[in-house]
């Protein structure tokens, strides 16, 4: 057996003896923004994985909205559960088509850290509010650039943020690693969001449509193997990562579905008004009072506008954090009173 000088040489030879030719090669990596001295023991793309597990960001992501305000229920999906969702189906992508796991992950737990408190309302919501837009890939991006450890972020390499930035579906990634997540994130996000609206009485299981039934199956399970294979069968030696037609469009049809019987409802967009009034009231608080903003904040007004700083300490708060701030800020407090003895 060929004794290697270090673990992550050993890693590099097992990736050029089984990887597809298109695969993302660890030791070809593009590189940092800033060098750093490399690891022995892992690849670059290995560093990044943990890099965006033990940062803030990531860890702030179990008390974030997927779909459901703030859920009660402990078995909702949560923004950390969706991200661990998209993780694991990437990797099955990227196992299958013998491409970079290590680099498909990365990719897939950096790809939601920009995201609102209150899911894509509060998007929406910050989108309307800021004069330079905002998205959540794009915030993403700079989480891990700009505001990850205390203004430093976490220089990640050049295939891992450029797949955060292009996980959306209008997004190009320039890796078939990132692919891998672009597709993931649909995949994910389509079957746990109609599984929690099955729980929450919103749907029964047999109102979908049966023509989108019959293609991609009943339940969660049967979806995800179907559009995961079906992902094989057209990419497997191929210089891309997509589904066949007819799946994909099974897909499309259930995820518009969804809109109209779950993102979209009477009472989705009742919550959804509920967090604009909350949201647009701190917005317009922090922007004439930037003092009051955290330390590590205000110290980014130095470099940034006060309408970006605003939203990245808005867009970085959980839903259960926002509402405390609100409190806070909007609530009055009790009096306590005290008698002449000294006696409440």
């Amino acid at each position: 057996m060929k004794k290697f000088k270090s673990v992550k040489e050993k890693t590099y030879a097992i990736e050029k003896a089984f990887f597809s030719p298109y695969a993302s090669f660890s030791d070809k990596t593009k590189g940092r923004q800033r060098k750093e001295e490399p690891c022995a023991m892992r690849t670059e793309y290995q560093r990044d994985r943990d890099r965006l597990i033990y940062c803030k960001a990531f860890r702030r992501l179990k008390n974030k909205t997927q779909v459901f305000f703030s859920p009660e229920g402990d078995h909702y999906v949560t923004r950390l559960t969706h991200t661990l969702d998209v993780a694991q189906i990437a990797r099955s992508i990227a196992r299958a088509l013998s491409l970079n796991e290590d680099l498909a992950e990365a990719i897939a737990l950096g790809h939601d850290l920009g995201h609102t408190p209150f899911g894509h309302s509060g998007e929406r919501i910050l989108n309307k509010l800021s004069p330079n837009g905002f998205e959540h890939n794009v915030q993403s991006l700079r989480v891990v650039d700009v505001l990850e450890k205390d203004g430093k972020g976490l220089n990640l390499t050049f295939e891992v943020r450029d797949g955060i930035i292009n996980h959306k579906k209008s997004g190009n990634p320039a890796t078939l690693e990132g692919k891998c997540v672009s597709l993931a994130d649909r995949i994910a996000y389509i079957n746990h969001d109609l599984d929690d609206a099955v729980r929450a009485g919103i749907l029964n299981i047999d109102e979908i449509p049966k023509d989108i039934v019959s293609v991609l199956g009943k339940t969660s399970k049967e979806r995800i193997n179907t559009a995961i294979t079906s992902i094989y069968n057209r990419s497997v030696g191929k210089n891309t990562v997509e589904m066949d037609e007819q799946v994909d469009k099974a897909s499309e049809r259930l995820r518009s579905f969804m809109f109209e019987r779950v993102y979209l409802t009477d009472s989705a967009k009742g919550e959804e008004e509920k967090a604009e009034r909350m949201l647009s009231a701190m917005y317009s608080h922090f922007i004439s009072h930037p003092e009051e903003l955290p330390q590590s904040y205000i110290n980014l007004l130095e470099k940034y506008p006060r309408e970006q700083t605003v939203c990245d300490y808005l867009s970085s708060m959980t839903d259960r954090y926002a509402l405390y701030i609100f409190n806070s800020i909007f609530v009055p407090k009790g009096w306590t009173f005290i008698d002449e003895a000294g006696e409440k």
